[in-house]
């Protein structure tokens, strides 16, 4: 179950990073803020232009213009506290009612770091006296005792890291508290998706977050395993069904070879009657073996075949057909060529020896049925890369690039047509093919380079040839 950590790593990972990136973006956002904020953030700065620009002349005190109109900006009154009456001497036009004319030192103290009638104050030093300026109420915010603890500042640093580290902590169990019924119906979810792709039998229970999901994939099990049972029960009743009518055929079959064997060989009739019966003699043969071939394939196909594999002598075994094919070839029409390197006397596979006789020569009877004028046939075996390939290939009438690419990737590929008179290639490669797979090798099929049809064997050795 690689995929539930994967994806549990995924999840925290995700968390985390949103969790790094929130807080960074959080300190972005408040360093905005406060840079936005700090034009604003100057009152005292103001206190002492205007304390800088108040001038006295014969007629009492007058402020600048330029200071006059920043005070008019900021909606901000102002006063002048004479040092020695301690009264107000100077005032803007805009000054509240509610505005004492005269302070003691501790009003002087409070107004300082405080308000005067809710409203926030600033101030000046000026040559005689104290200019205060005075804000709307809601427009600042002032801290009336700004002590703090020496060890709490200096520790400061330490203080935040620590507070980050159990805040990080604290969202990742609270992820993993919240998810974790997710994620515990996700591993039955994954386990049951891998198990629907071996044909296995799945079922979920149907609770938790993802109920719906287990439900759908129950579902598709059920439909799968009743596809998988009716598919078993047609295959094994048309292999059943091949076999039966094999077995029937067989009986009849056998009559009519030999009453027409008896025909043939009967001097009493006219050689025209004769060559008929030789003829059905001939196509009882091709009808009896392609019944045993269909019923061979049948059976690899549906793995009722035993094989029973041993370490053999593939060298022996092609080279003992060779011989029975020249042995047979009376007529000399289909010569048999052994190409194999003299030096190669051993190559061996694990085999059943008898289904390896019946792959080769169905080969080269398909080359001699394909060229009924005649043609040469080669056969070789050469041992590479730990493989042994064994070759037949003829310089008869070939086949077309089409049939080739057919014989190739259609493993089922028969030639289904109305034309009786002509050979095709069709169920008997379909048998080599078989046969070879169920030894684990490879066929491949395509054009000689005799000019006519080839096909290799491929399968692999039980050890390095010496």
């Amino acid at each position: 179950m690689k995929s539930v950590p994967k994806l549990i790593r995924r999840f925290v990972g995700i968390m985390l990073l949103s969790s790094i990136l929130l807080i960074i973006l959080n300190f972005i956002l408040l360093a905005v803020y406060t840079v936005s904020q700090a034009p604003n953030a100057y009152p005292w700065k103001t206190a002492e232009e205007v304390a800088d620009n108040l001038l006295q002349n014969e007629n009492g005190y007058s402020l600048s213009e330029d200071a006059s109109l920043e005070l008019k900006n900021s909606n901000a009154w102002a006063i002048f506290i004479d040092n020695k009456t301690m009264q107000v001497v100077w005032q803007t036009t805009n000054l509240p009612e509610t505005i004492p004319m005269s302070y003691s030192v501790s009003d002087i103290a409070s107004l300082t770091r405080g308000y005067i009638d809710g409203y926030p104050t600033f101030t000046g030093e000026a040559e005689n006296g104290l200019v205060v300026l005075g804000y709307p109420k809601d427009s600042f915010w002032k801290h009336m005792w700004p002590s703090w603890d020496y060890n709490l500042i200096a520790n400061l640093p330490k203080t935040v890291l620590f507070a980050l580290a159990v805040n990080t902590a604290l969202i990742f169990i609270i992820y993993l508290f919240a998810n974790s019924k997710l994620l515990i119906s996700v591993k039955p979810i994954v386990s049951g998706i891998q198990a629907l792709s071996t044909n296995e039998a799945v079922h979920i229970r149907e609770k938790g977050l993802l109920s719906e999901l287990a439900v759908n994939i129950n579902k598709t099990s059920d439909i799968l395993q009743t596809q998988n049972r009716q598919l078993r029960k047609k295959e094994t009743a048309r292999a059943n069904w091949i076999a039966g009518v094999s077995h029937d055929i067989r009986t009849p079959l056998s009559m009519v070879m030999g009453y027409a064997g008896q025909l043939e060989n009967d001097k009493r009739l006219p050689e025209d009657d004769r060559q008929k019966a030789m003829v059905i003699v001939k196509q009882s043969k091709r009808m009896r073996n392609l019944i045993n071939d269909l019923n061979l394939a049948s059976k690899l196909e549906y793995n009722m075949q035993p094989i029973n594999p041993k370490k053999e002598n593939m060298v022996a075994i092609v080279r003992q057909i060779v011989v029975d094919f020249i042995n047979m070839d009376i007529d000399d029409k289909h010569p048999i060529e052994w190409n194999t390197d003299e030096t190669l006397t051993v190559c061996s596979v694990n085999a059943d020896k008898e289904l390896i006789r019946r792959a080769v020569s169905n080969l080269i009877q398909n080359s001699i049925n394909h060229n009924e004028q005649g043609c040469k046939i080669y056969v070789n075996i050469t041992a590479e890369n730990d493989k042994c390939t064994v070759t037949v290939a003829d310089d008869g009438v070939g086949t077309t690039d089409e049939q080739i690419e057919r014989l190739n990737n259609s493993p089922h590929y028969m030639v289904c047509d109305e034309n009786t008179s002509e050979q095709r290639h069709g169920l008997g490669l379909l048998i080599v093919k078989q046969i070879v797979a169920a030894h684990g090798g490879i066929t491949g099929i395509g054009h000689s380079s005799y000019g006519g049809f080839s096909v290799k064997l491929i399968f692999p050795v039980t050890y390095a040839d010496k």
